[in-house]
């Protein structure tokens, strides 16, 4: 397959770059598995789990030759709501659709596509074995940020990661990306709980998108305040970085924010489970499921909250879930501290 058609293919699918590497053990499987070592994974025990299939293609796909990589811009500027009412930050990733309904579909036509030419394929968006950034940075479309995001020239860190793994030696594979953040630490400087505990290294048991999405049960007293206003991720680290000045509007409008995610905190705390199903329905929220949004909602109004939304974490209070009911009387505690 030529370079112009795999463009093509990539442009018609939606996807704002895209590189070809050979499917080589991943440049920074060493620092990986030494970062699952260490316990930097938190529960993500996934991440753990087998872990030299994850820096091999070659051992997810037999014959491997070739992975390429694919880069999908989802930013869309904020909008805000000025009607005074206390509200959460959700990660801006997390407003619209999920992304990995969107990004499988898309990749079907590069599986069709090479297939045709005789090719065996695996494709993963986010939910793979593979270490995307390492191949990303290797076919050319990005480089590792001292956040450990993966950053792209014109995208900033805006943009979803994909890859394909394929029998097929395809033509004209990148050249690496050098890193160009320089002496740039602002990411690092604006982490609100030191989750970037060196340059290029982050440890998600300090992480607030690891707390607010994927840690189970109740958040542990010490993180709640840091939590702020944010109730399902955290951008601190990609609004601060000055790489993103050059971000320009998504085609996708399935990324743009949904109503979902603009509802202020009281009306949150209102969802029974089958309201929260419904509107969360094909968003990106739903994985933390009614017990952990509604108990980040309520660490929330526990930070930011006034005397005016007592009576909506009172009635919390009574949830037949322990752990929202847990974090309502905490808020109620944190609020009437305040005395506002």
């Amino acid at each position: 397959m030529t370079r112009e058609k795999l463009e093509s293919i990539s442009h018609e699918a939606g996807f704002d770059a895209v590189g070809v590497t050979l499917a080589v053990r991943a440049p920074h499987a060493e620092v990986f598995l030494d970062w699952v070592g260490e316990g930097c994974h938190a529960t993500m025990d996934w991440l753990a789990r087998d872990p030299e299939r994850r820096c091999n293609p070659r051992l997810v796909l037999p014959g491997a030759r070739s992975v390429i990589a694919l880069a999908m811009n989802y930013y869309h500027p904020d909008e805000p709501v000025a009607d005074g009412a206390a509200r959460g930050r959700i990660a801006r990733y997390a407003r619209g659709r999920d992304y990995h309904h969107l990004i499988r579909k898309r990749l079907r036509e590069f599986d069709r596509a090479l297939a045709e030419e005789g090719g065996q394929q695996k494709c993963f968006v986010d939910t793979g074995p593979i270490l995307e950034r390492d191949f990303s940075a290797l076919a050319g479309i990005s480089w590792h940020g001292k956040s450990t995001l993966a950053l792209h020239p014109q995208l900033g860190t805006w943009f979803f990661l994909a890859a394909v793994i394929t029998t097929i030696e395809l033509e004209e594979p990148g050249s690496p990306m050098p890193a160009r953040c320089g002496k740039c630490t602002r990411c690092i400087d604006v982490c609100p709980t030191n989750a970037i505990v060196a340059p290029y290294k982050m440890d998600a048991r300090r992480c607030i998108s690891y707390w607010t999405i994927e840690h189970e049960g109740p958040l542990p007293k010490w993180i709640r305040p840091l939590l702020g206003d944010r109730i399902f991720g955290c951008d601190d680290c990609l609004d601060a970085c000055p790489w993103n000045r050059f971000a320009k509007i998504s085609r996708e409008a399935d990324f743009s924010a949904r109503k979902s995610s603009q509802l202020s905190l009281q009306e949150y705390l209102a969802l029974d489970e089958q309201a929260f199903r419904k509107l969360f329905e094909g968003s990106p929220v739903r994985r933390a499921g009614r017990q952990g949004f509604l108990r980040n909602v309520c660490t929330a109004l526990g930070n930011i909250g006034t005397s005016a939304d007592l009576p909506a974490l009172e009635n919390t209070r009574l949830d037949d879930d322990p752990v929202i009911s847990e974090h309502a009387a905490w808020a109620v505690g944190q609020i009437s501290s305040r005395g506002k």
